[in-house]
């Protein structure tokens, strides 16, 4: 406790807004990278761990489905495979990822393990990846009739869930400009589903990635029991609710603790929904997010208008993707100290695209100092590209 409270006391000294869980101390990383040179991404099991069993923790009605889209390294996936989770799939490949950790059970367990354990949320399928699922007998989500005419023709085997169309004001990353069902055809299109041959099992929708607004989980938990309570009456009875994904990551302060937001979700889930309906979600961010740092060095170093600027070998293609197609901003700390200034951070590209900061707070760096960004998990490494010939960081392991 001492160490992290001296910890802590370091980090407000130096103005850098980091995670309290996170367990990599400086020292570690300075020694990872000389290891193993930079880029370094380092992922912590232990936060990926502790940030699965916090969501149970708080959540306790609620089955996790680890997002795996947020980070499909295979030994994340085997740590929570291990820790009982369940798995948010989106794609075929995601499917056989998590398709490894079962192969060897017995036929009758891997199949349990799928139809309990495994959802395949993206409501747009391919003919050929219906075709591989059917045989597994998935539970997937639709949200049109195309895809009902899809999934009755390849994938006839297959349990379904509706997603709905849900507000996502104020989320980092909007989602229902692309998917959902209005609430208004949400029965008729399970009635059609029905009609079809289809079991649908219940109702999906998402409330937009990295939501801080509880207004929008209310609001689409009001919205699915109103759609149950018309299925109902037209005596269709379902049997599930998938709440998505969405919980926040503390990338910082200004991000609530997770409990203060699950306290609400917990009380308008049992206000609404009875005991006997199976509650799913997606945490994706919130589990991967916090449990990854980044170390890179410096490669170069100008003044360009008066102001300071860094060129280190990670940036924009690479791990700071994120900046990019995630809309979210990463710091970039120094292990060197001294009085800082307001500098500018690009990549190692050709590109002026990439430029992760035009204003951080950095001491006097010199060329083959190290840096570090910290809760950079998800949706960073998993859109990494091998642009103008530069390789995605090199991951390593630690407290598996």
């Amino acid at each position: 406790m001492q160490a992290n409270q001296q910890s802590a006391i370091q980090n407000q000294k130096s103005k850098i807004k980091t995670n309290p869980k996170s367990k990599i101390q400086n020292p570690k990383l300075k020694e990872l990278a000389l290891t193993h040179g930079t880029p370094l991404f380092v992922i912590d099991h232990a936060a990926v761990r502790g940030n699965y069993a916090e969501f149970k923790r708080y959540l306790p009605r609620v089955q996790g489905y680890y997002a795996i889209k947020a980070n499909a390294d295979p030994e994340i996936l085997k740590t929570l495979y291990n820790a009982g989770a369940s798995f948010d799939v989106a794609s075929i490949a995601e499917f056989n990822l998590v398709y490894e950790n079962i192969r060897k059970l017995p036929a009758k367990e891997r199949q349990e393990f799928i139809w309990d354990k495994i959802i395949y949320s993206n409501p747009i399928k391919d003919r050929g990846t219906l075709r591989e699922l059917d045989q597994y007998k998935p539970l997937v989500v639709f949200d049109n009739v195309e895809e009902i005419k899809k999934i009755r023709r390849y994938a006839p085997h297959a349990g379904l869930a509706l997603r709905i169309r849900v507000p996502n004001t104020g989320s980092m990353v909007e989602l229902s400009s692309k998917f959902g069902a209005s609430p208004g055809e949400a029965v008729n299109l399970i009635e059609q589903a029905a009609e079809a041959g289809l079991d649908v099992e219940g109702l999906a929708f998402h409330v937009g990635s990295q939501c801080t607004n509880v207004e929008n989980y209310i609001q689409a938990f009001t919205i699915s029991a109103g759609i149950m309570e018309e299925a109902a009456s037209r005596g269709i009875e379902l049997k599930l609710l998938d709440i998505g994904g969405g919980f926040p990551a503390r990338y910082d302060s200004q991000v609530r603790p997770f409990r203060e937001l699950a306290r609400i979700l917990n009380a308008e889930l049992n206000r609404l929904f009875p005991k006997s309906l199976e509650i799913l979600a997606e945490p994706g961010r919130f589990i991967a997010a916090t449990a990854a740092t980044l170390v890179a060095e410096v490669i170069g170093k100008s003044e360009r208008d008066g102001k300071r600027c860094y060129y280190i070998n990670d940036g924009i293609y690479h791990t700071f993707s994120g900046i990019l197609f995630d809309h979210c901003q990463y710091r970039i700390n120094a292990f060197r100290k001294g009085a800082t200034q307001i500098s500018a951070v690009f990549g190692p590209t050709c590109d002026a695209l990439d430029t992760i900061s035009q204003a951080e707070e950095l001491p006097d760096l010199q060329v083959g100092d190290l840096v570090y960004s910290e809760n950079i998990g998800a949706y960073t490494h998993a859109s990494s590209t091998c642009f103008n010939g530069f390789a995605p960081a090199k991951v390593v392991h630690v407290n598996q």
